[in-house]
């Protein structure tokens, strides 16, 4: 800077001397046991600007907070969208198709006034137990068969292949939990019996166990199931995580090279609440381009699941009735000609209107999520 003298070999070494401890904890920085959405956080120095102490404190504060906004706005308040969206995919002979969120205005307003605020939540219940279920089983099958639980960049493509075994057996273990799930979010209230807290479990393994499957009913037996519900849960996690590390790699270069513009000498380490935010932010866009790309296979999947379970759901071309579920796929070649038979390709994406407000709610929540992170930086900077 003009104006102000100093001694370049000695600023060079105090730098030098500052930066050594950081790359050391960066080698030594592991991912925290808790993985949400596909997205680890990592353990980061805190800003240079802080005390050790005081430092690892804020940002550990400030990353408790961010993750805590990322579950409510992932798992709580966009739950309403998934059972909608639900709904409208397993509904065959709907006239409405909901390809954008404007239509679906109209109908959670009926839907409210008949049932309640309530009925937009329910399965709620069944989808925290089916991800506990999930990380259990993948954790049990990781101990007993030495598959790893977690890959990186690095690893071989045989160390990668084992992750997406273990990831292929889980998906097989929890396929009648998540028939059993399913049926709970998308079946109406008014006719249908409120399920119990477990009630999930214990039509998972009743499905599990049952080997008599009525020709009138046309239940999918679970092994039929397996292939399907493991290939779009594979699908869904390989696609997620490869666009999420792209996304990431580019956020964080730019947010590095935005830095260094406003500190053109030193470098510039992100803190641990950045690198969180930009993992929510890669995690959002992973699971974007999952959740579209899959959509016609997620379809046709719900509704071999749902197929002969008699339930229920609400009538989402007005939200002022109910209806039966009635399908005869013989399995998921024949549901997706099906559907493009008697409903058009667009049938295959019904409910699609749900998904895109979906991750308008999570992009709001996650943009308000940084703007109060920024706000905060700076007032106690």
């Amino acid at each position: 800077m003009a104006g102000i003298a100093y001694n370049e070999d000695e600023e060079l070494n105090a730098w030098e001397e500052q930066q050594q401890p950081q790359q050391q904890n960066r080698r030594l920085n592991l991912p925290l046991a808790t993985e949400y959405g596909g997205s680890f956080i990592r353990k980061t120095t805190g800003s240079p600007a802080d005390g050790p102490q005081e430092g690892h404190a804020k940002q550990w504060l400030a990353s408790l907070g961010i993750g805590i906004a990322s579950l409510f706005s992932e798992c709580i308040l966009t739950h309403p969208c998934i059972v909608i969206r639900r709904q409208c995919q397993v509904h065959r002979m709907a006239t409405r198709y909901h390809i954008t969120p404007f239509s679906l205005l109209a109908v959670v307003v009926n839907l409210q006034k008949r049932q309640g605020l309530s009925t937009l939540w329910k399965g709620l219940g069944s989808v925290f137990i089916l991800r506990g279920i999930t990380l259990g089983v993948e954790d049990l099958l990781s101990k007993i068969t030495s598959l790893p639980k977690e890959v990186s960049r690095h690893n071989s493509m045989r160390t990668i292949g084992k992750h997406l075994l273990l990831k292929s057996l889980s998906f097989m273990v929890v396929t009648p939990f998540f028939s059993s799930s399913l049926v709970e979010t998308v079946q109406s209230d008014i006719a249908s019996e409120t399920p119990g807290i477990f009630d999930c479990i214990k039509e998972g393994i009743k499905r599990l166990v049952s080997t008599r499957m009525s020709a009138t009913c046309r239940v999918v037996p679970v092994w039929l199931l397996l292939a399907p519900t493991v290939i779009l849960g594979v699908a869904q996690y390989v696609v997620s995580s490869s666009v999420q590390f792209i996304a990431l790699r580019t956020l964080r270069l730019k947010e590095v090279e935005r830095h260094n513009s406003e500190q053109t000498r030193y470098g510039y380490s992100l803190s641990t609440a950045e690198n969180c935010l930009l993992e929510l932010s890669a995690a959002f866009v992973g699971h974007f381009f999952s959740d579209v790309l899959l959509y016609p296979l997620e379809t046709v999947v719900y509704r071999l699941h749902v197929q002969g379970t008699r339930t229920i759901i609400d009538n989402l071309d007005t939200g002022c009735e109910v209806i039966p579920l009635i399908t005869r796929y013989d399995g998921v070649v024949d549901c997706f000609n099906g559907v493009i038979r008697d409903e058009g390709v667009s049938g295959l994406y019904k409910g699609f209107g749900a998904l895109l407000l979906q991750f308008a709610i999570r992009l709001s929540i996650l943009r308000l999520t940084k703007f109060i992170y920024r706000e905060l930086h700076q007032k106690t900077n």
